[in-house]
């Protein structure tokens, strides 16, 4: 009887273990669950999906030595871009060492297929940790492209994509930076971008009805955008206030282009399409209940003064918004309280100059000052929201809208371009422009000027007030590439 038992006891458990066994092994790449463990995920799922020469995955080792390694490799493929690997492999770097945390992809080299695309973009969305893709020279076509910024959408922490050497018919790299995109650094380097990439890109960063809010780095050198692109580059900069650092070295841009750059730096006229919208917003902040208090008055406070000594229709229209229940029943007092407004709102105007609300540089939104009171924190976080349209510097002489620049820019790179004195010039009107906001680091190196122009003395001597601390003027010295050394490691 007991003999019986035991039996039937060893039975049940085998067949429980042989259940167990049967569900464990997926039979096909949609039946396998990842694990978040990329070595382990890759090499199942290749296998899975039939992939003859499976890549290796390797770890890195240092990440100080990485970047030596990367720029060697980048300067390779300038003269060597019909060569591929003849070792594919897919090299990972960890967090503190844990297989389960990987925070950075490295795909080099080689030509990716589409099935090992199909592969990346089932793991790497799984992958919690992942901050970093690099991908150089992959011979990405315009549809697994398309298939891999699919994929960078899906990774909730990714906010580095390093995409070099991956030239495309279609030129349409201005998906990864969408606006609803969360890159923060982006590198498009030696891809072929042209003007019509180079329109693309300036239309993602910012147009009148909407900009990019999240990205910091764009690294546009080693391409082909020269004077036309170097223009609609200029036209995304009007209204994108989070882009710090930018580079447009080696580029063939010429002093047309420079011309376009540096316009957008300092004081600028508004267009007649930017006027139209400016009125649109001036009357929807008036009409809407949710919009900061703070925001209203200080577009107002530079707006209705203007109103008495103007007859613009922009001006019409705001003194008729001001006050709709005054005016209807005292028609004929209008003007009256609108000149004692301008003297009233004179003084709290000049106020906010000296307490340089206005004019908090987007160095600081980005944390680079440490030294920052409560009072400050809380002025920069207001600045962060603040409209460009709406931007409190506005005003309104010789019959144009003044807007006063973009000063969130704070690296700008046009290194080894077609720059003449001309160009210096420019640059220079529009920094003394700028006040005590705007530029940290203007490289100029490797144009077309003396080295030895007064405009370049000036434009140092500028900069060194503004940053007495760093060494990346514009007479600095450039890495083999043409970058700053800091450039890409903001």
């Amino acid at each position: 009887m007991m003999k019986k038992r035991v039996e039937k006891y060893l039975k049940e458990k085998a067949d429980k273990v042989d259940c167990v066994t049967d569900e464990e092994p997926p039979k096909t790449a949609d039946d396998y669950q990842c694990s978040g463990n990329l070595e382990q995920d890759f090499t199942k799922l290749c296998k899975l999906m039939a992939v003859k020469d499976i890549p290796s995955v390797k770890i890195k080792q240092s990440t100080s030595t990485n970047r030596g390694v990367i720029d060697n490799q980048f300067q390779t493929s300038l003269s060597q871009m019909t060569t591929w690997s003849s070792k594919p492999c897919l090299r990972i770097e960890l967090e503190n060492e844990d297989h389960s945390c990987v925070k950075e992809v490295k795909i080099s080299g080689w030509k990716m297929d589409e099935v090992v695309l199909q592969v990346l973009s089932r793991i790497l969305p799984s992958i919690s940790n992942l901050q970093c893709l690099h991908m150089w020279r992959v011979g990405l076509t315009d549809y697994t492209f398309t298939s891999m910024r699919n994929t960078v959408s899906l990774c909730s922490n990714l906010r580095k994509v390093v995409l070099e050497g991956n030239p495309l018919a279609e030129q349409s790299y201005h998906l990864l930076i969408a606006e609803d995109s969360m890159l923060t650094d982006l590198s498009l380097r030696n891809n072929r971008i042209g003007e019509e990439g180079a329109c693309l890109i300036g239309l993602a960063l910012s147009t009148v009805h909407s900009a990019n809010k999240n990205l910091l780095s764009l690294n546009l050198a080693f391409n082909s955008i020269g004077d036309a692109g170097a223009i609609h580059i200029s036209q995304g900069l009007r209204l994108n206030r989070s882009l710090l650092c930018l580079s447009l070295s080696y580029n063939q841009i010429g002093d047309n282009g420079a011309a376009h750059l540096a316009e957008v730096l300092g004081p600028f006229a508004l267009t007649h399409e930017e006027i139209v919208e400016r009125r649109k917003l001036l009357l929807k902040a008036e009409e809407s209940t949710m919009v900061q208090p703070s925001l209203v008055s200080l577009a107002d406070s530079h707006e209705r003064p203007l109103s008495v000594r103007s007859s613009s229709s922009l001006d019409r229209l705001n003194k008729s918004t001001k006050n709709p229940t005054k005016k209807k029943d005292n028609p004929k007092k209008e003007e009256k309280p609108a000149a004692g407004q301008a003297t009233k709102k004179e003084e709290p105007k000049v106020a906010k100059k000296d307490n340089k609300f206005p004019r908090v540089q987007a160095g600081k939104i980005a944390g680079k000052d440490n030294n920052l009171t409560v009072s400050e924190q809380e002025r920069v976080d207001v600045v962060e929201t603040v409209i460009p349209l709406l931007d409190p510097g506005i005003v309104h002489t010789g019959g144009k809208v003044i807007h006063p620049g973009n000063t969130c820019l704070t690296s700008l790179n046009l290194s080894g371009n077609k720059l003449s004195e001309q160009s210096l010039r420019m640059f220079l009107s529009s920094l003394e422009g700028q006040g005590e906001g705007g530029l940290l680091r203007l490289s100029l190196n490797r144009n077309q000027y003396p080295s030895d122009c007064d405009t370049l003395l000036k434009i140092q001597e500028i900069m060194s007030l503004r940053d007495p601390l760093k060494k990346n003027l514009s007479g600095q010295v450039d890495d083999e590439h043409g970058e700053p050394k800091t450039t890409n490691e903001a």
